[in-house]
């Protein structure tokens, strides 16, 4: 049975530095993202594009979504084949190639979760749900690029 969710968000530029957008120089690349109910994520653009390099941007935002779909269907997956993970950390990388009229995309990503599981006979079925949770991630599936995956996994005992 085919269920629709429905996510709303509101994106506000509060770059105008007073000129508007008069010129490609005369505003910043600041906004906010917001969800009702939610604290506010302050956000530029990347430093590259004139934004603020201590601020989120979109491209950041964007393997962050990833890399979260996969951990939140990897530890879903985990419990239910009874794998108990201890910590959970992922460094992910993401590829965007920009092109000389200025447009771009992101050609790859690479997520490299470290795992920490209860004992050493639940290695081998924690790295193989890395699969299994790229086959379900809601995010990978909306993405038109290859997602790899790097897993490393340890015990706790």
């Amino acid at each position: 049975m085919e269920r629709l969710h429905t996510y709303k968000t509101l994106v506000e530029w509060t770059g105008n530095k007073g000129n508007g957008t008069a010129g490609y120089t005369s505003y910043e690349r600041s906004h906010v993202v917001k969800v009702e109910g939610k604290q506010e994520l302050i956000c530029s653009s990347d430093p590259a594009f004139r934004g603020d390099d201590t601020l989120y941007n979109p491209e950041e935002l964007f393997i962050s979504s990833i890399a979260s779909c996969h951990m939140l269907w990897y530890l879903h997956l985990c419990a239910t084949a009874g794998v108990i993970v201890i910590s959970y950390s992922d460094h992910a990388t993401g590829n965007m190639m920009e092109e000389s009229d200025g447009s771009g995309r992101f050609t790859s990503v690479i997520l490299s979760p470290s795992v920490t599981v209860q004992s050493k006979e639940m290695i081998a079925p924690a790295l193989r749900l890395h699969e299994t949770a790229h086959k379900h991630c809601f995010i990978a599936n909306s993405c038109n690029f290859s997602i790899h995956h790097q897993p490393e996994c340890v015990a706790a005992d």
